[in-house]
């Protein structure tokens, strides 16, 4: 299968404008964890096209599902940024009778 947007090979930052992807991005401590007392982490994914790459992170256009909300542009710190990789555009959904 090829894919028209290849997969950045040195991270997040060779990211396009203009690219759909899959960010993971870490979210606040969710509290202390018993074994060594640190802060456990919670991660949370977010599917959009990429806006601007900087230094200080990525900005990223949101890709709700139809009928589930309206795009939003979100920052995402680079400190948060776990893993990203471009993604195929979404499917097109076709109507009418089945054949």
């Amino acid at each position: 299968m090829t894919f028209a947007t290849p997969p950045a090979s040195g991270g997040w930052r060779d990211l396009r404008p203009g690219t759909r992807v899959v960010v993971r991005r870490r979210l606040a401590p969710a509290g202390p964890l018993v074994s060594d007392g640190g802060a456990a982490h919670r991660w949370t994914d977010l599917t959009g096209h990429v806006v601007e790459v900087s230094d200080a992170g990525l900005r990223l256009r949101t890709d709700p599902l139809p009928g589930r909300g309206e795009p939003q542009e979100v920052d995402v710190a680079a400190a948060d940024i776990e893993a990203a990789k471009p993604i195929p555009p979404r499917p097109v959904r076709r109507s009418g009778p089945p054949r």
